[in-house]
C-alpha cells in the first residue's frame, strides 16, 4: 500500500512537472512574440534626431509646364516674373513666339515648343500656322518641327498642343522623334490621347520621354486648380515626380494664383518646382540633353 502511495505521488509530481514545462515552454514562445514585436519600435525610438530628421527631408521634384506662350497674353507676365520654375512652352510661328521666348530665357526660365498637332475635334485656326498635319509627308512633318524650333529660340524640348489625332499616327510621331534625337530634346506627352504613339517610338529611338500628370486649368476657377495642384502633390510623393500642365490666356490669372496660393503647400511637404528637364536623370541630362 506504501509503495502505491509512493508511486502515485511520484506520478503527479511527473504531471505537474510536465505542466510546468509546458507552461514555461507556451510562455517563453509568448514572450520571444512579444519582443519581436516590440524590437523595430524600440529601434525607431532610439533613432538619431539627424537620421528622423534626414527621413523627413526627404525631396521629391514635379514640373510645372505652362502651354500657349506666344499666343495668349493673360498671366504671361504673372509666369515669367514669378518666382516659381514653371517651364514655358511657347506657340511658334506667332507674333509674340521670339519674344516670349526670349524672355523666359532671360528670367532664368526653360524653354520648350508647343508643337500644334492635329485633333480630331476641333477648329482648324485654333492651331495657329503651320501645324502638324496627318496629311503631311514624314518630310514636311520634320521640316515644320525644324522651323518650329528655328521660331522658338532656347527651346530645350517638345510638348504637343492639342494632338488628339496627330499623335496617334505612328509616322507622324516618328517624324517628330527623329528631329528631336538629331536637335537633342526631350518630348513631354501631353496625354491628349490615350493611343499615342510616342512612348512606343521614343524607346526604340531613346529619346528623352515623360508624360503628362495632371491637367490645372481645365476647369478656369481658383478652386479647381488648387485641387488639382494638391492632386499634383500626392503623385509627386507617390511616384517621385510629377508634371502638370495649366496655360496662359484665357486661364492664365487664375491659373498663376492657383500656383502661387500652393507653394507653401509643397514647402511643407518637401516637393521642390524644377524645370522638365531636371525630371530626367543626372546622366542623361548632361550625355544627351542641351546645355
Amino acid at each position: 500500500m506504501g509503495s502505491f502511495f509512493v508511486c502515485s505521488k511520484r506520478k503527479n509530481e511527473s504531471n505537474l512537472s510536465g505542466q510546468i514545462n509546458v507552461k514555461t515552454s507556451l510562455w517563453e514562445v509568448f514572450m520571444k512574440r512579444i519582443a519581436l514585436f516590440l524590437i523595430p519600435f524600440l529601434l525607431l525610438s532610439l533613432q538619431s534626431p539627424a537620421s528622423a530628421e534626414k527621413n523627413d527631408q526627404r525631396q521629391f521634384k514635379a514640373a510645372i509646364i505652362i502651354d500657349d506662350f506666344g499666343g495668349g497674353t493673360g498671366g504671361v507676365r504673372d509666369f515669367l516674373e514669378g518666382d516659381v520654375p514653371i517651364t514655358a512652352a511657347v506657340m511658334p510661328f506667332t507674333e509674340h513666339s521670339k519674344e516670349h521666348a526670349e524672355l523666359a530665357h532671360e528670367n532664368g526660365f526653360e524653354v520648350i515648343v508647343h508643337l500644334p498637332m492635329q485633333p480630331k475635334r476641333g477648329k482648324r485656326s485654333w492651331l495657329g500656322p503651320k501645324p502638324i498635319t496627318v496629311d503631311l509627308s514624314p518630310q514636311e512633318v520634320k521640316q515644320r518641327v525644324k522651323d518650329a524650333l528655328k521660331s522658338v529660340p532656347y527651346a530645350v524640348g517638345i510638348n504637343n498642343h492639342m494632338g488628339s489625332l496627330a499623335v496617334e499616327d505612328e509616322e507622324i510621331v516618328r517624324a517628330i522623334v527623329e528631329v528631336a534625337k538629331e536637335k537633342k530634346l526631350y518630348i513631354i506627352d501631353s496625354g491628349t490621347s490615350p493611343k499615342s504613339k510616342f512612348q512606343k517610338v521614343t524607346e526604340e529611338m531613346n529619346v528623352p520621354l515623360l508624360k503628362r500628370d495632371v491637367f490645372l486649368d481645365d476647369i478656369s476657377s481658383l478652386s479647381h486648380v488648387r485641387k488639382q495642384m494638391k492632386r499634383l502633390a500626392k503623385i509627386t510623393e507617390f511616384t517621385g515626380s510629377g508634371i502638370a500642365i495649366g496655360h496662359v490666356g484665357v486661364t492664365g490669372k487664375v491659373c498663376s494664383v492657383g500656383i502661387y496660393q500652393s507653394m507653401e503647400e509643397f514647402k511643407q511637404r518637401n516637393i521642390k518646382i524644377v524645370p522638365a528637364s531636371q525630371l530626367f536623370s543626372t546622366q542623361l541630362t548632361e550625355q544627351y540633353l542641351k546645355p
